[in-house]
């Protein structure tokens, strides 16, 4: 069944076509949007809509501004307003009219201590406390607002780090198709045909971009507790982005000695084997890190065993890697003859 709905770009005036019946709800319009059918927001293969709904709602929600000055603030314990601290010693003072000077560790009035409850950097009262359990709930909570804290700063820091990254390299591409592609067929004497590999390893750079972004609002979500399910995770998610990582280096740093030049050079073929073989490598990746997401990492048991198949993806991804070092090895050995 044929569907249609607008593109939701902004300025868009397109229609995009669905055929109902999949299980991939990304499309693309002419305008170069990809939105997700379903929710229309930004195509997000491999997270479901309900999990981009919650991560949307928590990048723009007051919630995380409370946790931030629960964790970094304190009351001044005269008049109880939040003291925010900004220098690197816990000898705090209140603004005025309180003046009220403190300990920013454990609160006590900082006529009370000196070397012998640890000086300006640090607070023997306090870690003793700490030692015993003595917290106040006011500080129990604090601790857990710093940690949840810094739990989502770590995924939201490398999700929009790979989104300002997937922008650039759509910038790259673009120059890539209008500028350098031109450039490079004459430099080199090449057709056109025969430089589609450089084009198709940006597109894979874009869309490796879009999914590694999206997978780390999936960690965000993954219960802690599911300690097998988090590791197998973290090792498919991580080998993906050492691929997509050397993939990106190869298309952005290596091509720059080429686009350099105005004469034809040896080591061009090199460079295409080197660069397609990586794009490859680099689909596979993630071509099994959005299968397993998809299926719920269902590859490993609750008791952290790993299924014949989660084996045999670590086994491959293994072999992968083995065969770029080897076809790097090799091409060193070419240009470097004993």
């Amino acid at each position: 069944m044929l569907i249609t709905k607008w593109c939701p770009a902004p300025g868009c005036e397109h229609a995009v076509n669905f055929v109902a019946g999949g299980e991939n709800y990304d499309v693309s319009c002419l305008c170069s949007y990809s939105f997700c059918w379903n929710c229309t927001e930004d195509a997000h293969r491999p997270v479901d809509c309900g999990t981009v709904s919650k991560w949307i709602l928590k990048n723009s929600s007051e919630s995380e501004n409370t946790n931030w000055i629960l964790a970094n603030s304190k009351p001044c314990p005269k008049c109880k307003r939040p003291i925010e601290k900004n220098l690197g010693c816990m000898h705090m003072t209140c603004t005025p009219p309180c003046k009220f000077e403190f300990c920013w560790l454990c609160l006590g009035a900082w006529s009370d201590h000196g070397s012998s409850t640890g000086g300006y950097d640090a607070c023997n009262r306090y870690e003793n406390s700490k030692l015993k359990g003595d917290y106040d709930e006011t500080e129990k909570r604090r601790e857990m607002a710093k940690n949840l804290l810094e739990r989502y700063t770590h995924y939201y820091e490398r999700w929009a780090s790979n989104q300002s990254s997937r922008q650039k390299a759509l910038a790259d591409l673009h120059q890539m198709q209008t500028v350098h592609i031109e450039k490079l067929r004459d430099a080199q004497c090449q057709a056109e045909a025969e430089l589609k590999f450089i084009t198709e390893a940006w597109l894979q750079i874009v869309e490796c971009r879009r999914v590694l972004k999206w997978t780390y609002a999936y960690g965000y979500y993954l219960a802690e507790h599911e300690h097998a399910k988090k590791q197998f995770f973290e090792y498919l998610q991580g080998e993906a982005e050492s691929s997509l990582e050397r993939l990106h280096q190869c298309a952005e740093k290596e091509l720059q000695v080429f686009l350099s030049t105005e004469d034809p050079s040896k080591e061009f073929n090199d460079f295409r084997s080197k660069l397609a073989g990586l794009t490859g490598v680099t689909k596979n990746f993630f071509k099994n890190l959005v299968s397993a997401l998809e299926n719920g990492l269902c590859d490993v048991d609750s008791n952290g065993a790993a299924t014949s198949k989660a084996t045999s993806l670590k086994k491959m991804s293994q072999g992968a890697v083995r065969e770029e070092v080897e076809e790097e090895r090799g091409q060193i050995e070419l240009q470097c003859p004993a």
